[in-house]
């Protein structure tokens, strides 16, 4: 057996280690497309056969009212204008608004649908579809802050540094398009988002699995293209260079996690160079297309565009497809409910039920899991008259496609939507659930991180088995 030593001399003198073989053969080829010897993003086995392939996740940023949109209180509009009533006890909040009068429901319910699901008013489009929509009305999470709470729905944990679902999936699954990330970020272009990056970001896990943001347009992600100054022969020149400083830095080492991540990323950014301009490009798409996702109206078309592009990159083969719906506010209605809904209703609605539609048309979401939700709901009292604060105590979590039981409405808050009250679900459980259908299995997705198997669950987390079909 030789020594690490003269080990460490061959991977030097040959390329550079794995992460440099790897390289070099992508630079050796004229479509950047040969294999690698060390694939972190291939498709892997799921731990048993799974209804779901893939996900697109529609986080609403900022926290959507659940008793305005999804969940429905007779007794809250019944006693709307009265102070909270005792029977309810104390209850935390972040501006002291315990004390301040209900607020009923800003617009009216109503029935749908062969199953008779109820959804409100600001959402006509989505309505339509009740028959395939889940709505879990009992969801429930630690914080009531927007940062922690961010974080907790992408990644398990109210703290920053944990791997998103996102990565997780990625990690478990690996990706179905060599040629473009496992885990792709569509982020609002308003900007903003509370907590920011470390949302889709990796954490503990290596590099190769955070989420990769990605826009509409000629220039899909900043920085990826080089300068028009630079020619491709140049442009291998260089990364040639790269792989050589690397390998070289490497082979001192038996494994450097970082630094092959880094090494594969620049692999994965040569062959985007070629694939994403062209997924991301949707002048093709047909007028009906475009109309079914609200692209040819003004208040529709950011939104409808990005809604587009989720189905054009899961159809491609991306693992998970993440959109987020609010800039620096977002959701966030402290002051006025109705005209903060209005807007973001009006600019989601109907993007999203056409992207229903379409998958539905093209039996993709058969296998596909959309969900739609925010990091939590809204209090059922006022805030400065018309405005709600934050819920994380019962909200409402929507979801649609492979393996979920349409027409549904699973659990409930308590009377006027405060708290989590039939069958109460936590963050834990959705992610649990989630993998499950995915085939995967919460308890067995682990990564060795500070001497202990640490997962997405944590030591938590139960599969809602009642909504899966």
């Amino acid at each position: 057996m030789p020594s690490s030593a003269s080990r460490r001399q061959f991977l030097l003198h040959s390329g550079g280690g794995i992460g440099g073989l790897a390289l070099a053969q992508l630079l050796s080829s004229g479509e950047g497309s040969a294999a690698t010897t060390d694939r972190p993003l291939a498709p892997k086995p799921s731990h048993f056969p799974g209804r779901a392939r893939r996900v697109i996740y529609l986080f609403m940023h900022g926290g959507p009212s659940h008793m305005d949109l999804w969940d429905p209180k007779t007794d809250l509009q019944k006693y709307s204008g009265k102070p909270l009533p005792e029977s309810f006890g104390s209850v935390m909040t972040r501006r002291d608004v315990a004390r301040n009068p209900l607020l009923g429901p800003i617009k009216p319910f109503h029935k749908h649908g062969q199953s008779g699901l109820e959804i409100s008013e600001f959402l006509p489009h989505l309505a339509e579809l009740a028959d395939d929509l889940c709505v879990v009305r009992s969801c429930h999470g630690d914080s009531v802050n927007h940062p922690q709470s961010v974080y907790q729905m992408n990644t398990g944990s109210i703290l920053m540094g944990k791997p998103s679902l996102g990565s997780w999936v990625a990690y478990g699954l690996g990706t179905e398009n060599q040629n473009m990330p496992a885990f792709v970020v569509l982020p609002d272009p308003g900007g903003g988002l509370k907590g920011g990056p470390p949302a889709w970001g990796s954490g503990f896990l290596p590099a190769t699995y955070q989420g990769t943001t990605m826009r509409p347009g000629s220039n899909p992600i900043l920085n990826l293209n080089p300068q028009e100054s630079i020619t491709p022969e140049r442009q291998r020149r260089v990364l040639e260079a790269i792989r050589r400083f690397n390998g070289e830095h490497l082979a001192q080492r038996d494994f450097d996690d970082e630094l092959n991540a880094r090494v594969r990323s620049y692999e994965l950014a040569f062959r985007m160079q070629s694939a994403a301009p062209g997924l991301v490009d949707i002048s093709r798409e047909s007028e009906a297309t475009r109309r079914l996702y609200g692209i040819d109206e003004k208040h529709t078309r950011e939104f409808g565009t990005r809604c587009l592009l989720a189905r054009r990159m899961i159809e491609s083969g991306v693992r998970f497809v993440q959109l987020y719906s609010g800039n620096t506010t977002g959701w966030d209605a402290h002051k006025d409910v109705l005209k903060n809904h209005n807007h973001y209703c009006g600019a989601t609605d109907k993007p999203v039920a056409g992207l229903l539609r379409d998958l539905k048309a093209r039996g993709l979401l058969e296998d596909t899991l959309v969900i739609w939700g925010g990091e939590f709901g809204r209090m059922p009292m006022s805030e400065q008259g018309t405005g709600r604060d934050h819920n994380p105590w019962g909200y409402s979590v929507v979801m649609a496609g492979a393996g979920v039981t349409g027409g549904t409405a699973y659990g409930s808050t308590d009377a006027i939507g405060l708290r989590a009250e039939d069958r109460p679900v936590h963050v834990h459980d959705l992610h649990a659930t989630w993998l499950h259908l995915l085939g995967i299995d919460h308890e067995q997705l682990t990564y060795l991180h500070n001497g202990r198997k640490d997962r997405l669950t944590d030591v938590a987390g139960k599969v809602v088995h009642d909504i899966l079909g």
